[in-house]
């Protein structure tokens, strides 16, 4: 198989990925700008809302699941524990999010930044 050939083969492969993908599928950014989500204090997300839509369930399990295999990574790497990870990472993320975006108390309450 020659260069060119590959390169047309992973082209035509990202563009069927992109075309299948659902038109409902929603991005953590989408879901923070609707306010479906937001960033907790132990470095997760959840739903701001208890109403929230199936899809922005699905992306906060997923985007959950594969931040904890970071976390326990990282943790394990620090030499700290998960929970010390989690909250350092918490509040990086508290820090660096952008105006709009909903964080929740230790309390539970959800605030606008």
């Amino acid at each position: 198989m020659t260069q060119t050939t590959r390169k047309l083969l992973h082209t035509l492969v990202l563009l069927i990925t992109m075309i299948a993908t659902p038109a409902w599928a929603l991005t953590l950014g989408e879901a923070k700008i609707q306010g479906l989500v937001g960033e907790t204090h132990s470095g997760y997300l959840a739903s701001v809302s208890s109403a929230s839509n199936t899809n922005a369930l699905r992306l906060v399990k997923e985007i959950n699941t594969k931040r904890r295999a970071a976390y326990t990574k990282s943790a394990k790497k620090a030499g700290v524990t998960l929970k010390v990870m989690e909250t350092r990472i918490a509040q990086r993320l508290y820090n660096r999010a952008p105006k709009g975006t909903f964080l929740q108390k230790a309390d539970g309450q959800w605030y606008q930044k």
